[in-house]
């Protein structure tokens, strides 16, 4: 995937928004109830997070997963001009309003930028770029304009082009006629798999055991990889992976990765 720093979070020029904006609700990802718009309690002044190197023991695993793909650091610095949230009541409701957005604009980005820089993309790059720069005209928008943004109607526009792509990049894979997409495959026994170019977009894969499968250039787009187990397996040239869906599933030294992701530390 071609280098765009913007699309990872720079959690040292944000406000903590995802630490604000967002709720959660007490479970096995959060260890405490929290309302959107209200601080968490671990929240320190200077926007850095009380337990960070802590989060999985003290019971905040879902802290550890989530990626705001730079939304945070734009609507921080740029959005709203580097404005605190904390000194301003009426920012802090815009700010918080239009993070959700911005988080999905630039997650799509993030999918595109990766379709365009597949070595087979070449009959649809022009038009993968046309989509990108819309939608990133639509990041550049003021508080208002981000609000009004339909981000269905945007998605549905990019997915159709992130389908093909997905469809080029596996093609002539033995895997590219398994169709999972959107399947239970929750705890499914898949341990040494083939699933070389297999369909698995948005496929539930919690707590499967994946040890030792071939992943290679799987659509794993929107898949659920909470608790897989992915030790041994080899996801080199998967498609669309992110390293959000990697830090909630378990691996080892022996799991292959995409070159553009980093192995979790917990593994």
């Amino acid at each position: 995937m071609s280098d765009r720093p913007d699309l990872k979070a720079d959690c040292a020029s944000c406000f903590g928004l995802c630490c604000v904006a967002l709720p959660f609700a007490r479970s096995a990802d959060f260890a405490v109830d929290k309302a959107a718009g209200e601080p968490c309690r671990n929240l320190l002044a200077d926007f850095r997070c009380r337990i960070h190197t802590d989060l999985r023991r003290q019971g905040f695993p879902g802290c550890t997963v989530f990626d705001c793909f730079g939304a945070g650091q734009k609507v921080s610095q740029k959005t709203f001009a580097g404005r605190d949230w904390r000194r301003d009541p009426d920012v802090a409701r815009r700010m918080f309003e239009v993070f959700p957005v911005m988080r999905q604009l630039h997650e799509l980005l993030w999918y595109l930028n990766e379709a365009m820089a597949m070595p087979s993309a070449g009959p649809i790059r022009d038009d993968l770029r046309r989509v990108f720069d819309d939608v990133e005209r639509l990041t550049e928008g003021d508080h208002g304009e981000l609000a009004e943004v339909d981000v269905r109607a945007e998605r549905d526009r990019a997915n159709v082009l992130l389908l093909r792509a997905s469809e080029l990049a596996r093609a002539g894979l033995p895997g590219r006629g398994k169709n999972r997409r959107g399947a239970d495959l929750m705890g499914a026994k898949l341990k040494r798999a083939d699933l070389r170019g297999a369909d698995l977009r948005g496929a539930y894969l919690i707590a499967a055991d994946l040890r030792g499968a071939d992943l290679r250039a799987a659509d794993l787009i929107g898949a659920d990889l909470r608790d897989a187990d992915l030790r041994g397996a080899d996801l080199t040239g998967s498609l669309f992976l992110t390293q959000a869906q990697l830090d909630s599933a378990r691996g080892d030294a022996a799991t292959r990765l995409p070159a553009a992701l980093a192995r979790p530390a917990h593994w």
